[in-house]
Parts: structure tokens; sequence; C-alpha cells
């Protein structure tokens, strides 16, 4: 039996539309995975949704005019409708301001509290002095008091990666308008991180497949573990659930805290949905796998604190303790982090203007050329720099020259001198040569897509697609005419190949996988696409939503070479990929010009 896969993606925040930088780090690598996962035969539960708590929210909201509430409804449908176009299959990907949310973390927190992994301190809290609203962590930014890095965010330095208080930080600013934060006392409820040293060590030592950048990144912040803010003061959050607590105005979760427990909610909520409560423990077991995708700017949330969370839930943290409301949790098995997208060197960022949205990508280029480009040229060991000359340079040589040009010549010949697919006779070496190269990429794909290696994972689907346009300038089946069971064999052969390397090419190119599946004369969804749901809550009736998800098991596509029929009738195919003006790439489109 199959062993079950969590998908669990990265919850894009809610307050604007996702840009390319987005999409590369948890989109499309957490899609391509599920995609082949569910070929390789694997139950699948992908899941996220948006992220809508917190004091980032409410500044946006007064910017745009809104409350937190109805800004966060209005990204919430931009985003589903931007990663739905994208082709993201998600399962669910819904959001954190739902009754159902609200009871799972409300219930995880309580078994973290009932097994002495919460603990009341007071600090120093960071209060804008021109609003009075508590300014979150991550909106300070000053010099880091260890290694001196200028830019360093009151949760955690990116450059040492350590954590700190914003009181720490030399110089502090608030992002938001540039003023000195005033620090007043406050009292708030911390996770005793250190209490998760050892065990977290003892896991982290067997977490040998991990990338090793993000091994090595969160082996070196063990021995600076220290107590985390799970509380703030602010108004807009999930409820404690203390006496003295819950009906404070101005007391509710970190967003950090509720957010990451969205893998968990977003997996109940799914069960709920499909009728079966209890559907969601399958995909949270010791038997099964848990991958999280991600930036590398969340690598400790997902690789420390929410481990840390899932040991105190399970009671296996230092001070041992007694499951909780959700019995034992699966650790994650594995968290694939992504470096940055850059552009022109720079991060993408909404703020500073350096933005490419994907909205605006997929209006003008489509989803797949978007998601190709970022499997084999995107961040996944390194940061790598967008530019429009070589998105132009990929799209018209990989995909319209070599995969759309062998799709297209292979089908119209067989189309125009048989008008089915072709019956093979003798095979010769060369036949057999290029349809061996085609079924061994399988293994050799396939295992560098369980690995989450796309990159060599799409080169190796292009060389059998390489090989392919040379067998077919070699064999020349258009100049035998005289002999046709050999043009015949010929044009089985590229076919077959045409039809085992689009399988290897569906993870990428789910989009592209479909019409070529039409091509070859197939019927019926080859690889499915999401939908979007209009939907009630379950738990606050009154409050409606969309959510994104699909019927994925009825997909045709699997992770194997099929004989492909002979006779089934071919019609005359369309271009699979459009080739680009090469001026796109020396300009840029307008709407993303490229800087004189």
């Amino acid at each position: 039996m199959s062993t079950p896969v969590l998908t669990a993606v990265a919850w894009p925040y809610a307050n604007g539309p996702r840009h390319i930088g987005h999409v590369s780090g948890f989109g499309v690598p957490s899609d391509v995975f599920s995609r082949y996962m569910r070929m390789a035969g694997h139950r699948v539960l992908m899941v996220s949704g948006t992220d809508e708590h917190g004091t980032p929210i409410s500044v946006q909201a007064d910017k745009e005019n809104l409350t937190a509430r109805e800004l966060a409804d209005k990204y919430n449908r931009v985003i589903a409708e931007d990663l739905q176009g994208l082709g993201l299959s998600y399962d669910l990907f819904t959001r954190t301001t739902t009754g159902n949310h609200y009871k799972v973390v409300q219930d995880l927190f309580m078994a973290l509290w009932r097994n002495g992994y919460i603990v009341p301190k007071t600090q120093m809290g960071a209060i804008s002095p021109s609003t009075g609203r508590t300014l979150p962590d991550r909106y300070i930014e000053g010099t880091c008091p260890i290694c001196g890095y200028d830019g360093a965010r009151g949760d955690q330095c990116d450059n040492c990666g350590n954590q700190l208080d914003p009181a720490d930080l030399i110089n502090p600013k608030s992002r938001i308008n540039g003023e000195t934060p005033k620090f007043v006392e406050t009292e708030h409820l911390f996770l005793d991180l250190p209490a998760f040293t050892e065990t977290l060590g003892s896991w982290l030592s067997t977490r040998t497949e991990w990338r090793p950048n993000v091994l090595k990144f969160s082996q070196n912040l063990l021995d600076d573990l220290r107590p985390r803010a799970m509380t703030r003061d602010l108004d807009w959050g999930v409820p404690v659930p203390l006496d003295g607590w819950r009906d404070a105005p101005m007391k509710r979760f970190y967003v950090w805290f509720d957010a990451v427990i969205g893998y968990l909610s977003a997996s109940v909520e799914w069960a709920r949905r499909t009728g079966d409560a209890d559907a969601w423990k399958e995909f949270w077991t010791p038997d099964a796998q848990g991958y999280y995708f991600m930036g590398k700017d969340n690598i400790v949330f997902h690789s420390l604190i929410w481990p840390a969370l899932l040991l105190g839930q399970n009671g296996a943290g230092d001070k041992g303790g007694e499951p909780g409301a959700f019995g034992t949790l699966n650790l994650p098995t594995e968290v694939v982090s992504s470096e940055f997208l850059t552009m022109s060197g720079s991060k993408f960022s909404t703020s500073r203007g350096t933005v490419i949205y994907v909205r605006d990508f997929l209006r003008d280029f489509g989803p797949d050329t978007l998601r190709y480009f970022i499997s084999v040229a995107g961040p996944e060991n390194q940061d790598t720099d967008f530019t429009w000359e070589e998105f132009v340079r990929r799209t018209n040589f990989e995909l319209a020259n070599e995969w759309g040009n062998l799709v297209n010549r292979s089908v119209s010949m067989a189309h125009k001198n048989v008008g089915a697919i072709p019956t093979p006779t003798a095979l010769t070496g060369e036949d057999i040569a290029l349809r061996e190269q085609a079924r061994a990429a399988f293994g050799v794909v396939g295992d560098n897509l369980r690995r989450s290696r796309f990159k060599a994972a799409a080169s190796e689907a292009m060389r059998v697609v390489s090989a392919a346009n040379k067998y077919l300038s070699d064999q020349e089946p258009w100049k035998r005419k005289d002999d046709p069971e050999r043009r015949d064999t010929i044009l089985h052969t590229a076919l077959q190949v045409v039809s085992d390397a689009n399988t290897l090419l569906t993870p990428f190119l789910p989009h592209a996988a479909q019409k070529v599946h039409e091509a070859l004369g197939g019927t019926g969804v080859w690889s499915a696409q999401p939908r979007i749901d209009e939907v009630t809550d379950l738990d606050v009736p009154e409050r409606a939503y969309p959510i994104l998800t699909g019927d994925y098991a009825a997909e045709q596509a699997k992770w194997e070479s099929v004989d492909i029929e002979v006779g089934r009738p071919l019609a005359k195919p369309s271009p699979l990929f459009a080739k680009l003006d090469a001026e796109l790439g020396d300009t840029g489109p307008e709407w993303a010009p490229i800087a004189p």
C-alpha cells in the first residue's frame, strides 16, 4: 500500500496579490512534487490557505480604508484566483479566519499548556508612538546586536540566523513609518522553546536527506533557543482560551503561532468537508510522510518551531506530557526550502516596487511557461535572478522549438500520412535505443522529483525530448514515401516517445500535457486542474469564502510508460507554445519594463 503524503505549503499573507517571487518558493515546487506523487500512486493531501491575522493586515486595511476582515476577504479571493490560474492542485486552499481554524489552534494550545510548555512572563513590547498600535516584531528593523548586520528584523536576523527581541536591536525603527518604537512592559505567553532542545536535536540528527543548507541552519540555532512570545497586544487574531485572557480585548495569539498550525487545521477542514471527519488522520500518523514547502526566510518556523509545537502537543518534549486532542502527530519528513528569486539582484518586494505579479504574467504568457522557468531556472539551491531575456530564451528554445516542435511535427506527419497512430513493423537499433532511453527516464526523473530536485528532473525529461528530435532528423520519415512500413515505424516510435515525454513533463506542464494527450487522440482528463468552490464556514455559517480544491483521483496521468494505441485517429495539431518576440528580452512587457 502506498505511503500517504502530506504536502504542506507555506501560507501566503493576505495583504496583496502574489508576485512570481512568492510562487517560486512555495507554489510551483509544491505542486510539481504533489502531481508527481499522485501519478506515482500515493494518496496526497496538499493544503494551505491565506494567512490573515496580525498587525500587518490591520496596517494595510487602514491604507485601503477597509476593516481587517474586509481586506482579508479581498485578498483571499485574489490569491485563490492567482493560484488556480497557475494550476496549483490544492486539495484544500482555505484561510485562517475560519471557525475551524480557531478551534484547532485553541485545542493545540491547550495541549501545550497542560503539558507545561507555555510560560507567562513580562517583556518590553513595541508600540507605535503615533498610533498606539502594537508593532509586530517583523515590522521593526535595526542593527543586529550579535553580528552587526544592518537590517535585522525584530524577531530574527537573516544574516546570522539568531532569534532576537525588538528591544535588543540597535537603533530600532518602524518599517511602517520610520519612527522609533516606544517600548512598554506587557505580559505575554511564551512557548518554552529551550524545553525542546534535546528532543529537537535528536530528531534533527535523523534528517539526513534534508537539503544541507536547511539542516545546517537549523542545527546551528539549537544552542540559542529562547522562549518565544506567542501572544500579542492586538485585537485581530485568534483569542486565547484561558481565564483572564479569552475576553481581553487586546490579547490575541501572535500570527506566527496560529498560521503555522494552519497545516493541521486545513487538514481537519478538508476531512470535515469530505464527510469523513477523521480522514485527516491518515496524513498525520507516523506511517505518513509530510513535506513542507517554503522560502528560506521561513526555515526556522518549519524546522524548529513547528516541530516543537508538535512535540509539545504529543507530550514528547524534554518535559514529557500526554498527547493532546489530536493524538500523536507526525513531524515533518522534510523541509523543502527554496532560496530567493531576485530581479536585477534585488529580492522581489512589493513595497520596493520590485515586482512581477502572477496575474499579469498569466494573462500574457500563460501558466506553464512560468512553471517551467521556475522549475529549470528557479531558486532551488541558490538565489536566482529572473531576467526577461532568460525567460524568452527558455520559452522559445526549450518549450517552443524543442518540445512544441517535437509534438507538432510528429503528430502532423502521422496525421498527414496515416490519419491515425501508425502500425510499427521491424524495429531497428535506433528505434529501440530511443524507446529504452525514454523508459529509463521514468526512474531518473521520478527519483529526482521524489527528492525535490526539480532542475535535474526537468533537465532529464528534456534530454529525452532532444533525443527524439535528433532521431526524427536522422531518420527523415518525410523521405520514406517509397517505404511506408519504415516511415510508419519511425512515426510510431516518435509518437510513443512523445507520449512518454508528455508523462515525464506532466508535473511541470500540466496544462500543455492535457493538450498533448488530446493531440495523441486521447479523451477525458489527463492532468486535473484545481477549481474554486464557494463555501460557507463550517462553524460560522453566516460567513462564506472561496476555497481551492479539485478531483485529482480521477485523472488519467500515471507515472509509467503506456503503449500508444495503434489506429487511434489523429487530427491536425495546434501549436503547443507560441514563440515570444525576442525584443521582449530587451524591454520587458509594458507592465514590468526593464529599467534603462
